[in-house]
């Protein structure tokens, strides 16, 4: 439990703003202002970037890499961005469904025809788009999932090779719900999804992720998996309070996520990375690259379900959690 659940808990504690709407006309520092709220939430650090028509106008990044430590951040460290990963798996699904190796309705049965005999009748019929939505039917991640995920780790083969083992364990099971009928977080979907990818551009997710969308939109510091390197602290670390103190979290096992749920949340970069993917977001296709036509980012941007709310959702985020 320990690979998922610790690093799902470092997540918050280490947090990237990116703020639209401020006025801005020369490239200025933010870090004095940042450091206000360094100090009043007792962060390790903080980031964030200000864009304006597509250009970055202001930016910070202050703080220490490791809460105690006097190893100062800088512009470029590398920050792990968590399930914001997924939106860039379904740009990556996006390029795919615009190069006809794919469709939003394809199907697990159509993608995977060698095990569809084998799988439950409504997992058949789960489409991308339902896996993209979180309307699979799939649920969010529970003991069952967990176990998968564990058992997954132990196949032979690489990355892509462990996710089609996910595929053909999970299309066994009954699902909860009718495809499409009900909205639930899953990092198992985006996994499958992940899969189908794979199938459909014959490569790795990470090659995929890399070369079609990091490398066009010039995010020079995204890469995949823990953000500092094994054995150093090259990076701002995730942290957990547990009983009562800070802990952080170096590059290991239990760092991150197991790296084959990387299409659901497996990619790191630094501030100025990320304000250029927002950037490109809010152009809807008016700036460059056109990695995808206009029409297939507002695709991309519609809602297609929506969360109910939480009557006890955490301080600080909407009323869906």
């Amino acid at each position: 439990m320990n690979l998922l659940y610790n690093f799902l808990k470092t997540v918050p504690t280490v947090i990237i703003l990116i703020l639209f709407p401020l006025i801005a006309t020369a490239q200025t520092s933010l870090n004095q202002e940042l450091s206000k709220y360094l100090n009043k939430y007792d962060l390790p650090s903080i980031a964030a970037a200000v864009i304006k028509n597509g250009k970055i106008v202001a930016s910070g990044a202050t703080g220490t890499r490791k809460y105690g430590a006097k190893l100062l951040i800088t512009i470029n460290d590398r920050y792990h961005i968590g399930s914001d990963t997924k939106a860039m798996t379904s740009l990556l699904a996006a390029i795919m469904v615009e190069e006809g190796r794919l469709r939003w309705n394809s199907t697990m049965a159509e993608i995977f025809p060698e095990i569809s005999e084998k799988m439950t009748a409504s997992i058949r019929n789960v489409t991308l788009e339902h896996l993209l939505s979180h309307t699979g039917a799939i649920p969010s991640d529970n003991e069952k999932i967990l176990q998968i995920y564990r058992e997954a780790m132990t196949q032979d083969g690489n990355l892509d090779e462990m996710r089609y083992w996910i595929v053909k364990r999970w299309s066994i099971e009954p699902l909860e719900s009718m495809p499409g009928s009900e909205f639930a977080y899953s990092n198992m979907g985006y996994t499958i999804a992940g899969a189908m990818i794979e199938r459909a551009g014959g490569r790795t997710w990470e090659e995929l992720i890399t070369e079609r969308v990091f490398a066009p939109l010039g995010m020079k510091n995204a890469g995949l998996g823990h953000q500092s390197s094994l054995g150093k602290i090259d990076a701002p670390l995730g942290h957990i309070i547990t009983e009562g103190k800070i802990k952080p979290f170096l590059a290991g096992p239990n760092g991150d996520v197991p790296a084959m749920l990387g299409p659901a949340g497996g990619a790191h970069m630094s501030i100025l990375d990320f304000a250029r993917w927002a950037g490109w977001n809010a152009g809807e296709g008016g700036r460059k690259p056109f990695i995808v036509k206009t029409e297939t980012i507002r695709k991309l941007h519609k809602p297609i379900t929506s969360m109910p709310p939480k009557k006890d959702a955490p301080p600080g985020t909407p009323p869906g959690g």
